[in-house]
């Protein structure tokens, strides 16, 4: 499974707005910049932030976009399910559906296996917000056996 640049970007671009925005506006052309991503891709991922309502747009000089809550308040699963379809592992359409992308609607064997995947890395970017990554405080991971 690989999030889509849609997510990865908004994410970067957040992480940045968080770490910069103390109170004030921040232009995308400075995000652009910071985090050398495309003005034109990120004015197309903050109309769907500010349509989910994670981020407010202030006009006029000095403007820019603002959170609408604390970054310790917005969860990575925040943002990438703004911009991006829902985090899923499986090829069927959608989340708990009892139909299976197999013909006749079957479950393929290892359907359980990818949606219980999904499920853990949705609800790991849930518990992570951008103030832990702006303040690179991810949860360790478990050792790897050798």
């Amino acid at each position: 499974m690989q999030l889509s640049t849609k997510g990865r970007y908004a994410v970067m671009a957040m992480t940045d707005l968080a770490s910069q925005g103390e109170g004030h506006p921040v232009t995308l052309a400075e995000i652009a910049e910071r985090q050398q991503l495309s003005v034109a891709y990120l004015e197309q991922l903050f109309a769907r932030l500010r349509r989910r309502g994670l981020v407010q747009s202030v006009r006029g000089p000095g403007g820019g976009y603002l959170l609408t809550k604390t970054a310790a308040e917005t969860s990575i699963a925040d943002v990438v399910t703004a911009v991006d379809e829902p985090l899923r592992a499986t090829r069927c359409a959608g989340h708990g559906s009892t139909l299976g992308c197999m013909k006749g609607g079957v479950k393929c064997a290892t359907h359980n296996l990818w949606e219980a995947t999904g499920q853990l890395i949705h609800d790991y970017f849930a518990s992570i917000s951008l103030a832990d990554v702006a303040g690179g405080r991810l949860p360790s991971l478990p050792a790897r056996a050798a």
